[in-house]
């Protein structure tokens, strides 16, 4: 009898799963897992550092504008490099270009550096090593959501895959800092940093595992700035794709208030270290909890209306967020908007990996990474400039203000995006060739 329960349990659940069969996509997701593990405990504690070091909120803002400048400004170029090259490749060598940035930032905490380096000196290479890593991102990132689209061979299993994929990310996210505010608690920056290089270098294992992909389509001979325009006109002729980045790009540009938590832990809700690791991994707390819900019970219908509901929920926690003065409703807050905001990443995801070409991913990544991935550090930036001028509560809500105000505008300008459903028959191919 039990064995009979048993069998019957496990096949139910790869039958809604069926990504999960996928011993590469296995891999891949410790990959994803593992790098946005280590990349969240590492900006989480840059931050810390930076504002340790200088007391100063618009230093805050300076760091998500060191990583944006490299990664809008390399992504095209990045993009139409990974569509030229072999994508486990890619995927290899940014691993490996993170871990030496990451062992040089662990050498940087060190008390020989800062003794020999001085504060000053210390902060601009905390500068130039976030650009650093803004310039790997820019390629390491459409790489991955390449591999993926080869990885996840059947387009049917895309939706599936987008949520364990988003799932990985936000368990790397929740984790990351909840480690970061435990190992500064315990030891300063400096063991965080070490623990980051640790992770890094594990990463290269089951990057290893997943086999060697061919080229879809060789474009050696295609002019750079042709292929380079191609991205950029395919996503601006998608009004769907084009819909859900944009909403995205100003929802987290506006209404981002991530690089402010350290103001807040020391000035406004006054927590300790453990604390400041909780605020920051709320957002992946809630993120998590949505995408495990999403993984059981997927999105079926009317996704393009439940994308404007969740990004409506992340303003509106966001404004909450920014008045309170109490830890826990704080927090609460901060895990709601990520519970939104896992949704919004579902479906654009989705989207994006429905309606692009898969000769064109790493094109069509680098300008998703233009209008979404660099939004987190540009907003960074929007956020350390306004608390600069405004006041760090005044810079929140009014940042989330304006998020509203971008939804409902594009609620009434992009019918596509409204109307858009899994079901429809997005064929990458025919896109293409309108």
């Amino acid at each position: 009898m039990d064995n009979d329960t048993s069998g019957v349990s496990r096949p139910g659940f790869f039958e809604k799963n069926p990504v999960l069969k996928n011993k590469e996509f296995l891999a891949y997701l410790c990959v994803r897992f593992g790098l946005f593990f280590a990349l969240n405990m590492q900006s989480t504690t840059i931050f810390y550092w930076v504002y340790q070091l200088t007391n100063d909120k618009l230093s805050l803002g300076m760091v998500g504008l060191a990583e944006v400048i490299p990664a809008i400004g390399c992504s095209l170029f990045a993009g139409h490099y990974v569509d030229l090259n072999e994508k486990r490749k890619m995927v290899l060598l940014g691993i490996s270009s993170y871990i030496a940035l990451g062992l040089s930032l662990f050498a940087l905490t060190t008390p020989f550096s800062f003794n020999a380096l001085g504060k000053e000196t210390t902060l601009y290479a905390i500068y130039g090593l976030v650009f650093a890593g803004g310039i790997i991102r820019s390629f390491l990132g459409p790489s991955l959501f390449a591999l993926f689209g080869l990885v996840v061979s059947d387009r049917k299993l895309y939706a599936n895959g987008s949520s364990w994929s988003s799932m990985a990310f936000q368990i790397g996210a929740v984790g990351g800092p909840l480690a970061a505010g435990v190992m500064i608690a315990l030891d300063g920056v400096i063991t965080g940093m070490l623990a980051v290089a640790v992770v890094q270098i594990l990463l290269l294992f089951p990057v290893l595992y997943i086999k060697t992909k061919p080229l879809i389509r060789k474009v050696e001979k295609e002019p750079i700035l042709e292929s380079l325009s191609q991205g950029i006109r395919f996503v601006l002729k998608t009004p769907e794709m084009l819909g859900a980045q944009l909403l995205d790009m100003f929802s987290v540009l506006f209404g981002g208030a991530i690089a402010l938590l350290p103001v807040y832990q020391k000035e406004i809700l006054h927590v300790d270290e453990v604390g400041f690791g909780i605020l920051r991994a709320a957002p992946g707390v809630g993120a998590l909890l949505t995408l495990g819900i999403l993984a059981f019970l997927p999105l079926k219908t009317n996704p393009g209306k439940k994308l404007f509901v969740a990004v409506t929920g992340f303003a509106l926690s966001i404004i909450v967020f920014g008045i309170s003065t109490n830890f826990f409703l704080s927090v609460f807050m901060l895990l709601l908007s990520g519970m939104f905001d896992a949704v919004s990443v579902v479906v654009r995801g989705t989207i994006l990996q429905l309606v692009t070409p898969d000769h064109m991913r790493g094109r069509v990544a680098s300008v998703n990474t233009i209008f979404i991935s660099s939004s987190n550090e540009l907003g960074d930036f929007e956020s350390g400039v306004m608390a600069h001028w405004l006041g760090t509560v005044r810079a929140v809500v009014t940042g989330g203000c304006l998020t509203l105000g971008v939804i409902a505008i594009t609620f009434f300008s992009a019918p596509r995006l409204r109307k858009f459903s899994f079901d429809d028959n997005h064929d990458a191919k025919d896109e293409e060739k309108k």
